[in-house]
């Protein structure tokens, strides 16, 4: 595996590094570090997308037939890096990793006509409707009922922990459109606006303060065939096309590092019991250079994976899930320590001074903000997305040739 940067690369670098340096400004900067969850909230999302689109870099892997920008899997990479080294706000996947990767593998031309333009500019903001109360990792068990009636289907159901369901315009959802045979069968993709007669929206409250997940209600919704994506019953095969940009698209060791580099800064900072900076503890500073361990073999892994799409592999279950299954727990690891380096000054409410619009200062020194929200809300990292033990099921299936 060659993985050293030609001068083409490198130059490509300098160019990431001189456009954020421009475009990423303090005030965007400043949002950006006082956001506890996954994915930044609508309104820096949206301002963010709209630099990036107008920028032509918002949709780096999509071909460039689409509006994608043309780069190698290295080039993508470094842009990811990049990216989150300097802490860029993440911007949410249901549209430009999800919806649209999914629409270009199994939509119509008039679908791809339609869809794919107003996805890349941001006109449509969307969300995944997966997961229900009684079908999390158990996707297929969903209860969801899309029924037949001419020309349309009436959908009756809920949909749990939709992820900014309250900022979207549009949805993708599974629904059951038959119930002989195995569950996986019955099951079709769907697309509908978010406001539809019929489609509520419920606010879920996380137990770090922030108003991220809803809980999304199908009464009666009627949703025209011709916004099927997929054949009829077909929905398993193009869920699972998707979890793989889910799970393992882009790369996390940038972010992973950034976070690091936080930890390290709060374990210069704060003094342990014994008066002295936390750094100086050889103990504390060992599981620093574990996790520092871990981050770089996620790199490495992410390289690997890089070497084998620049010489036509797929990225493949496999990988997918075992990138998801790492770098989901390296995640909690890095904020279970920051939360523990921060010592009682990790139980001081700060939510009033998270997200976009808040009113509070804040209490104590910057780094201080977001750990504790940030470790409340990574507890979820292990679940969303497939849990850690659906993933090690298919590495499982895999090493076993299953």
């Amino acid at each position: 595996m060659d993985i050293d940067l030609t001068p083409e690369d490198q130059q490509f670098r300098e160019e990431v590094r001189t456009f954020l340096s421009e475009r990423y400004t303090p005030e965007l900067r400043a949002a950006a570090a006082r956001q506890a969850g996954v994915f930044a909230e609508g309104e820096l999302a949206r301002e963010w997308h709209r630099i990036l689109y107008e920028q032509g870099w918002v949709a780096p892997s999509w071909p460039v037939e689409y509006g994608g920008t043309g780069w190698s899997p290295m080039q993508r990479y470094l842009y990811d890096r990049e990216c989150g080294l300097a802490g860029t706000p993440s911007l949410p996947a249901m549209g430009l990793q999800m919806c649209g990767p999914v629409i270009m593998g199994y939509g119509t031309q008039a679908q791809k006509d339609y869809f794919l333009p107003r996805i890349l500019s941001g006109e449509h903001y969307w969300c995944q409707g997966y997961s229900e109360p009684g079908a999390g990792s158990d996707l297929a068990s969903l209860k969801t009922r899309a029924v037949r009636d001419g020309d349309d289907y009436v959908v009756n159901g809920t949909k749990i922990w939709t992820t900014h369901a309250h900022n979207a315009n549009w949805i993708f959802l599974l629904a059951r459109t038959a119930t002989e045979g195995r569950p996986q069968a019955g099951i079709s993709f769907l697309l509908t606006p978010m406001d539809v007669e019929g489609l509520s929206v419920t606010p879920i409250i996380s137990m770090s303060g922030e108003h991220e997940v809803n809980q999304c209600f199908f009464d009666n919704v009627r949703i025209p065939v011709s916004q099927r994506v997929g054949g009829e019953n077909e929905g398993w095969t193009v869920a699972k096309y998707l979890l793989e940009f889910e799970r393992g698209g882009g790369s996390a060791a940038g972010r992973l590092g950034a976070q690091l580099r936080k930890l390290g800064r709060i374990a210069r900072e704060e003094m342990g019991e014994d008066g002295r900076p936390l750094w100086e503890d050889d103990g504390f500073r060992s599981r620093i250079a574990q996790l520092e361990t871990e981050v770089l073999a996620i790199e490495w892994t992410e390289l690997r994976g890089i070497a084998g799409r620049t010489a036509g592999e797929a990225a493949g279950d496999a990988n997918a899930s075992m990138l998801k299954l790492i770098v989901s727990e390296a995640t909690q690891k890095i904020s279970e320590l920051a939360v523990e380096a921060l010592g009682q000054r990790g139980a001081v409410d700060q939510r009033d001074a998270l997200g976009m619009f808040a009113n509070g200062a804040g209490i104590g020194a910057p780094y201080a903000l977001t750990p504790t929200a940030r470790y409340l809300n990574a507890r979820a990292a292990t679940i969303f997305g497939g849990s850690s033990e659906v993933q090690r099921n298919i590495l499982a299936k895999a090493a076993l040739g299953l």
